[in-house]
């Protein structure tokens, strides 16, 4: 608590973490005022010039530590992880909670993850962040999750081309290397470079199958819309209201706020239902959208 204090970490609706080479770590839902060295837009963290280094710097350590404690700036509570994060769908979560953002710390002082209103970004994001030139992540076109020790795709990217998985696929390997669970597979494909390749073995019903991937470029997760059209420039609130256009795809006629509210057939509710159901195409994908009680269709390739 004190060294928070003494760095002053928590800024209005802001952490900011002081690091070595005078540079901070901040996490903010806000563009900050001062010169950015690097910004992730799926996690709301950016690198940044310090104008007053701080003389004990935060560090990310990644030995396993013997004690871990959530705080803000008026208390800490000590606690630990009851999940960890599964990509950029799902972040962890600990089992003490303080308003957001909060920083998660050993009892060493190292940073363990920053607690957001959507969970907490673990240390190991944090590290490829702070570590890669690049802020781009590979996606090679799934959704993960666990269900009785097995790793199963729950959706599938229609837009990505030759995308070969199902809805329901195993996946058995990565790389030639068993897969344990989603958390660790989505580090291994998110921390690939793009146009990299991967062997990829998956069950699906009795059969085994094995596919060569080039490793592509992700669009959403985390504090960006996750529908797969965030590719094509679409990007979308919680309530699935159109938050965003890219200007190279405003030609489908499509407004700021515009609610979707059917796709392919199926009325949705969420992001979650859109990602699950977009699957269901051939030649293009049927999006139903709402403007001032006004529903029309917009069909995308």
């Amino acid at each position: 608590m004190q060294k928070a204090k003494d760095a002053e970490i928590f800024q209005k609706n802001a952490l900011v973490l002081p690091l070595k080479n005078a540079q901070n770590l901040l996490y903010s839902k806000q563009i900050p005022n001062v010169k950015i060295l690097k910004y992730d837009p799926f996690l709301s963290l950016y690198l940044v010039k310090d104008k007053k280094p701080f003389a004990y710097p935060y560090d990310i350590n990644m030995r396993l530590q013997l004690g871990t404690a959530i705080l803000n700036a008026k208390k800490a509570k000590e606690g630990k992880f009851l999940q960890t994060q599964i990509g950029l769908n799902t972040f962890a979560k600990y089992n003490q909670t303080l308003a957001s953002p909060a920083l998660i710390s050993s009892s060493c002082c190292s940073v363990e993850g920053i607690a957001t209103s959507k969970g907490v970004i673990q240390k190991e994001y944090i590290k490829h962040f702070l570590h890669t030139k690049s802020t781009l992540y590979g996606d090679i076109g799934i959704r993960v999750y666990n269900k009785n020790a097995q790793v199963l795709v729950n959706a599938s990217d229609p837009f990505m081309k030759e995308n070969p998985f199902k809805i329901n696929d195993c996946i058995i390997e990565y790389d030639h290397k068993k897969v344990g669970n989603a958390a660790s597979l989505m580090q291994k494909i998110l921390f690939s470079s793009v146009g990299s390749k991967h062997q990829v073995k998956i069950k699906r019903g009795s059969r085994f199958l094995t596919f060569v991937l080039t490793c592509k470029q992700r669009y959403g997760g985390g504090f960006v819309s996750d529908t797969f059209l965030e590719q094509k420039g679409i990007y979308f609130d919680e309530s699935l209201h159109v938050k965003h256009l890219n200007k190279e795809f405003q030609k489908y006629g499509l407004n700021i706020g515009d609610r979707l509210i059917q796709v392919n057939g199926v009325r949705i509710k969420n992001q979650n239902e859109l990602r699950r159901y977009i699957e269901n195409f051939k030649d293009y994908s049927s999006l139903l959208f709402e403007r001032n009680k006004f529903q029309f269709f917009v069909n995308i390739k």
